[in-house]
């Protein structure tokens, strides 16, 4: 059974953001991904985690509220891609996070794919212990995002031809980008070394859509058994009581393994 982590940032809101580790501990899961840690000090976090795995963090998006969502991809905003960079590779080798999410940013054309393949390129190098991830997002939720397509993050990985970085497979991106996610992930599995679920359409508890978590974690148990699958949902109501779906995974596990 693959290792499903917690999505602090979306997950356990209903207390502050260092306790949520010890709630998602506590309710069955087995690390943690937070999309961005940088209002709280590498040491705060360290005491928080208490020694649980971090899966996955992104790169600093800059100014959220001015519509900044990376910079990676941003053409005349080289420097200020590296600085955060650098700051979020610290974080990650700090905190032992197992995958960097470099986000792209607002931008388009082959200026904005020329500023990205460099920049990721340079990355690779600079943090040479890092393995990075690249996450196609759909228009409607990130308006503007230059990555907005598979393929299209297939073709970039491919033409870098570096092995540490590998796509970001979004249960909930891939379904409202490309209609059907089983096709996405057939296509790309070979290229993808995180994964995040939600349910579809709603956005909340994994389930519907079409897609089978049991047989994709059957497919990571034989193909990819060091992937993290990350829930990255809204919960409907309180985040514990709708764990269901992780207890039913869990106990298919234990009789898979008997």
């Amino acid at each position: 059974m693959p290792r499903f982590a917690a999505n602090l940032t979306l997950l356990f809101t209903e207390v502050p953001m260092l306790d949520r580790p010890d709630w998602a501990a506590r309710c069955g899961f087995d690390g943690v991904e937070v999309l961005f840690p940088y209002d709280i000090s590498m040491t705060e976090w360290e005491k928080a985690l208490n020694g649980a795995p971090v899966a996955l963090i992104n790169t600093p998006p800059g100014d959220w509220a001015s519509g900044d969502r990376g910079f990676a991809a941003v053409p005349g905003m080289e420097l200020q891609f590296r600085d955060s960079f650098l700051r979020a590779a610290e974080y990650a080798t700090r905190l032992g996070a197992a995958r960097l999410h470099v986000m792209a940013g607002v931008a388009k054309g082959p200026m904005a794919e020329q500023c990205y393949t460099e920049n990721l390129a340079w990355a690779a190098a600079e943090a040479p212990g890092l393995t990075l991830t690249l996450e196609p997002l759909n228009p409607d939720d990130m308006p503007g995002y230059f990555l907005n397509d598979y393929d299209q993050a297939a073709r970039i990985i491919d033409d870098l031809g570096q092995p540490r970085i590998g796509i970001q497979f979004d249960l909930w991106h891939a379904a409202r980008l490309h209609g059907d996610a089983h096709a996405v992930w057939d296509t790309h599995r070979h290229r993808i070394n995180h994964v995040q679920i939600a349910g579809f359409p709603a956005r909340n508890e994994p389930g519907g859509g079409g897609f089978s978590l049991p047989d994709l974690c059957d497919d990571i148990d034989a193909n990819s058994p060091d992937l993290w699958v990350s829930a990255e949902y809204r919960p409907a109501k309180g985040t514990a009581q709708g764990l269901g779906w992780l207890t039913a995974m869990k106990a298919r596990s234990a009789l898979i393994g008997d």
